[in-house]
């Protein structure tokens, strides 16, 4: 497949619809579901602009041609159309129209256009998350150029996902800035209701993030309180016999807008695809922002999550063809033995004051506690016609984190330079045990004739234990300098990292790390709408955990990247388009070990691709996304699954092809007002089984659907009514992923039908 061809064919069709749909339409209108101007993050603040004057008229000039005006479109002008209640948005004013972002701080940690910021990054808006529901942050992640789900088939125990071919399940989570700590098999849970949006941060970041993965970090953004009075019930039924309630409260808490609130919830009881495993929850988030002044700001956050699922989706397999092993549709768990539950707490703020002209300080701190039990059963061979040995495990895990980041920024002159400057210090400390129990062949009873459920099968007692304590700190700066049309953005941290770990038997080892990390890039901002950019950077993770086949303590991983991309803000429309060329060197990363329970060290692997995405929500209803990816995953150096150089193979499951494309369109006006309809296709392409390359993975191509009405069409006593039905995977496409080895049966057809009301 030519590249230049794909990138030329979607930069064509997004430009060209853009122009079409819009020709009906004032180019300077809003679209129908514009955000209501809520007021509820540390980050709004008035700001304070005492940049160059070249630099006040170039960024006039842009805002003067790319941004669209807030003014309703015909439709919603219509006299019979009612007033629509507040939508719950909790980004500052302007920043994201419908699919579109136009600003945020991921990437830099000050409020930037994305044109100035030199990296590539895609985020998931609220909009989009209300148009597809979707069900993980996996699943929200579907549509994201770069990044790769269910790698592992369907597993509702971890949030799994890959960007540009690296595995960051584990070293690219962050949720409002701060990286999401995990112990080996601990792992928080994410709640798709509790957040308003999710960014990918493609590329090393450790420049300012500090621990972070080679390809991207994941940066979840948490509801926060609005200014503007939201209130929104939600009921969802499914397949699977799934029964949910969501609810979520905002607004002031008082007579005066001086306190905001926020309460949102989800109770759900719900099975899977798979028999005896259950996907239950009950999630708690409230939140508090004071506004103590016109120029300091505190916002408190708190969750709360028990959840009940089960801890074995996979399959046993045939490993007749030691170079083409295949999944056999003989379940390897059993819902009479395994279980796995976790409850998880965290409580967290954010501070904002502006001390002077240009000046402004910020901390943001979260504690994190998670607990959690879980039994496995695996099928280990098959000694009889239909009667299976099975080996059986159990594993407990507890651990405490805790995060802070504290900021000054800066913005002056020097001459015609205008400068935005933050300088921070961040702080991570984990402390977690963790312990492993098992039972052999022969003590665990056989899985005879598929008696499923039929056979007490005791959990083994925890006979290994691991405890761990990491403390990191970094102290970063970062100079955002501009120069009439050109863009220079300079950062560069150090960390320092001290490593104890413990185990059963009175083994111990001692740490300590530190490594310099940065980034630079430069952009250049034509007045057509047009960035092109080129950058550089680095990251460096200190990983907790020990190589589950060597034993040793993790080293850290370090990472090196150059991108070349550009970023196009169709002038006049509410359109993007992105694209960028990178090639990434990381070398001692930690993925997943083949056997599931626990994680691996590599050696050197190199990612070489493009990607480019387009994005649009025009004012007669439609929106839509598109992206392609290319990514060329080499093993430098390193082994394959039988111990064996691997040096010039492409790493196991990494796709070099994949395309994606969602659209949504309402219909705003006439007798079907308020009728509208979202489909998407998700292409992957072909990829190997494992690392020895002997097998390849089949293509795949997935359809998701939806169809919504906003029940004020019928009448405007129902306004604030919206009916919804959304299917995921709809001709239930199964095809199994392999990697290194094992096989894994993707998630099949979901369906959601959903009504809300707000108000």
């Amino acid at each position: 497949m030519d590249i230049r061809v794909v990138s030329h064919a979607l930069a064509a069709s997004v430009v060209a619809l853009t122009a079409a749909s819009a020709t009906t339409h004032a180019q300077e209108a809003a679209p129908a579901d514009a955000p209501a101007k809520t007021d509820g993050t540390a980050t709004s603040l008035p700001p304070l602009d005492v940049t160059a004057t070249a630099a006040k008229k170039q960024k006039a000039a842009q805002k003067a041609k790319a941004k669209p005006s807030t003014s309703e479109p015909k439709a919603a002008q219509s006299e019979s159309a009612p007033p629509k209640p507040a939508d719950g948005a909790s980004t500052p004013p302007g920043a994201v129209n419908g699919y579109v972002v136009n600003e945020g701080t991921v990437g830099t940690k000050t409020n930037t256009p994305l044109q100035e910021v030199p990296q590539s990054i895609s985020t998931v808006t609220r909009q989009q998350l209300e148009d597809r529901k979707p069900l993980s942050l996996g699943d929200s992640l579907a549509y994201v150029p770069g990044v790769r789900i269910n790698q592992s088939g369907f597993d509702p125990r971890f949030d799994s996902f890959y960007i540009r071919g690296f595995d960051a399940t584990n070293t690219g989570l962050y949720r409002d800035g701060l990286r999401q700590l995990n112990s080996g098999f601990g792992q928080f849970k994410t709640e798709i209701y509790g957040l308003d949006s999710v960014t990918a941060l493609r590329g090393p970041s450790g420049a300012l993030y500090g621990s972070s993965n080679a390809g991207g970090i994941i940066d979840m953004y948490t509801k926060r309180p609005t200014e503007t009075p939201f209130n929104e019930v939600e009921y969802v039924m499914g397949n699977h016999d799934r029964f949910q309630g969501n609810f979520d409260f905002s607004g002031p808490a008082g007579f005066n807008d001086s306190v905001l609130y926020r309460f949102t919830g989800v109770v759900r009881d719900s099975d899977t695809q798979y028999p005896g495993i259950p996907d239950d929850r009950v999630y708690l988030a409230p939140a508090f922002t004071f506004k103590i002044d016109p120029d300091t700001r505190l916002t408190v956050f708190g969750e709360y999550m028990d959840l009940k699922i089960g801890s074995n989706t996979a399959w046993f397999m045939d490993r007749s063809d030691p170079d083409h092993p295949r999944r056999t549709n003989i379940w390897s768990g059993d819902p009479g033995f395994e279980f796995y539950d976790q409850t998880q707490e965290r409580v967290g703020y954010e501070f904002e004051r502006r001390v002077a002209t240009g000046v402004t300080v910020r901390q943001k701190a979260r504690y994190e506690h998670l607990s959690e039990e879980s039994a496995y059963i695996d099928l280990y061979e098959e000694i009889a016609p239909d009667v299976f040995s099975r080996t059986a495990g159990s594993v407990a895990s507890s651990f405490h984190a805790l995060n802070m980041d504290n900021q000054v920024e800066a913005k002056f002159t020097t001459g015609a330079l205008g400068h935005t400057v933050l300088a921070g210090v961040d702080i991570g400390f984990i402390t977690y045990k963790e312990g492993y129990g098992s039972s052999d062949d022969l003590s665990t009873p056989p899985l005879t004739n598929f008696n499923y459920g039929q056979v007490h099968i005791p959990v083994p007692p925890i006979s290994f234990v691991t405890q761990q304590d990491q403390l990191q700190v970094g102290a970063y700066l970062q100079d955002q300098v501009k120069l009439d049309r050109w863009v220079l953005t300079l950062s560069g941290r150090h960390d320092w990292v001290d490593t104890e770990t413990e185990e059963t038997g009175g083994t111990s080892e001692t740490g300590n790390d530190e490594a310099w990390s940065g980034r630079a890039g430069l952009t250049y901002l034509f007045d057509s709408g047009l960035a092109p950019y080129i950058a550089w950077g680095t990251s460096f993770i200190p990983n907790t955990g020990r190589d589950v086949d060597t034993g040793k303590v993790f080293d850290p991983t370090t990472a090196e990247s150059t991108e070349v991309g550009f970023k196009y803000l169709v002038p006049g429309y509410n359109a993007t388009l992105n694209a960028a060329l990178f090639d990434i060197e990381q070398d001692g990363g930690v993925v997943s070990a083949p056997s599931g329970l626990g994680n691996i060290q590599r050696g050197k692997l190199r990612s070489r691709g493009f990607e480019i995405e387009g994005i649009t929500t025009l004012t007669n209803g439609l929106s839509l996304q598109a992206s392609y990816t290319y990514v060329d995953m080499e093993i430098v150096d390193g082994f394959d699954e039988d111990g064996n150089p691997a040096a010039g193979n492409t790493l196991t499951s990494t796709p070099r092809h994949m395309f994606s494309i969602w659209g949504d369109y309402t219909i705003g006006e006439g007798a079907l007002r308020g009728l509208g309809f979202g489909s998407g296709v998700r292409y992957t392409g072909t990829s190997f089984g494992n690392d020895r390359n002997t097998f390849k993975n089949d293509a795949r191509g997935i359809v998701d659907a939806a169809v919504h009405y906003d029940l004020a069409g019928l009448d405007a006593q129902f306004a604030g009514a919206r009916l919804q039905v959304n299917v995921s995977n709809v001709f239930d496409n199964l095809v199994d992923t392999c990697s290194n080895d094992y096989c894994y049966e993707d998630q099949g057809r979901t369906i959601l039908g959903s009504l809300r009301y707000r108000w």
